[in-house]
């Protein structure tokens, strides 16, 4: 399991967690032994269930089916009759149970321009997702939401959902900590990418606000001059202002992260952003505050190229940079 900090989720609901991101992830034999950490910690059948069945409203049918197959292969035979299927609400309309329950969920009443353009859509959250699937008892809101939140953090790349679900889980009771340590769980140096994350990189931990890893991907610069590494980055970490005699090429492959060259607007990268750096331009680069980061870095020029570290990015100019 994941390391998380310490107190900020007790075992049962970090290995819910757990279950939702392997889920979102669709990666079964991950998932397998989350499943039997969660039976460990207490959670039974019928929830786990419920919790793989709502995911198919933020990860598609294709995982949730996928993830209610391992449930099964998993469940003891006793258990794998026929089940009573109870319907939310078989006395009240969906799209006024919906609607209620979005409200409370949220905090306020959802409507807008973008709902009244897409009304459709906002039929199907209230009527279907908020009053059918939130409607039901199996689960409360606040397990739906850390669940939630674990398995958009675990797809990537969906941040305002991310960000709405962040806030309607701290609306139901999920702490900030509590938050941070589902992120980590969902996301760490290992899955933000396809790519290695390789060792962390204490060699030059002086350079950076926070941690990050390092793995050099290539071994036949001599003769084919073009050394490449994977640098990850967790949330809010990002290097110091520096250049590079020979500049550098930059190509996001997992999570999001900026760029700023010195006196430019920064420029946001998400997998398949590239940025070249010209020789001898200060500049930094990092993750998002709420994300890892993964990119893969080219030394241009290798047998000349100098790099010149300078000092730290500011709290003040990290923030107004990715604001």
């Amino acid at each position: 399991m994941a390391t998380i900090m310490a107190a900020a989720l007790c075992a049962k609901d970090a290995a819910l967690c757990e279950v939702a991101a392997n889920a979102a992830r669709g990666d079964l034999v991950a998932l397998e032994a989350s499943y039997a950490q969660a039976f460990t910690e207490g959670w039974t059948v019928g929830e786990l269930k419920e919790v793989a069945t709502q995911l198919y409203a933020y990860c598609g049918f294709p995982r949730a089916l996928n993830a209610l197959g391992v449930l099964y292969k998993l469940t003891p035979e006793a258990e794998k009759g026929k089940d009573n299927y109870n319907p939310s609400r078989p006395d009240v309309d969906s799209l006024a149970r919906g609607t209620s329950n979005q409200t409370m969920l949220c905090g306020h009443e959802v409507q807008g321009a973008f709902f009244d353009w897409a009304p459709a859509i906002d039929d199907y959250l209230k009527a279907h997702l908020f009053g059918d699937i939130f409607g039901r008892d199996k689960m409360d809101w606040k397990h739906r939401e850390m669940a939630t939140v674990s398995a958009l953090a675990a797809i990537g790349n969906v941040k305002p959902q991310l960000d709405a679900h962040i806030a309607i889980a701290k609306h139901n009771g999920v702490t900030d900590e509590q938050i941070a340590a589902i992120l980590a769980i969902a996301k760490n140096e290992n899955t933000v990418s396809a790519f290695a994350a390789g060792g962390e990189n204490v060699a030059y931990k002086q350079y950076f606000s926070g941690r990050c890893w390092l793995k050099h991907l290539t071994s036949r610069e001599a003769e084919l001059g073009v050394p490449v590494y994977n640098v990850t980055f967790e949330p809010g970490c990002r290097n110091n202002w520096h250049s590079h005699t020979g500049g550098q090429m930059l190509i996001c492959v997992g999570g999001e992260g900026y760029y700023q060259a010195r006196g430019e607007k920064a420029i946001k990268m998400v997998p398949g952003s590239v940025v070249e750096i010209p020789s001898n331009v200060e500049h930094w680069h990092g993750a998002a505050p709420n994300s890892w980061f993964s990119h893969l870095a080219i030394e241009c020029n290798p047998t000349t190229n100098k790099n010149t570290w300078l000092e730290p990015v500011t709290d003040a100019d990290y923030a107004e940079a990715t604001k």
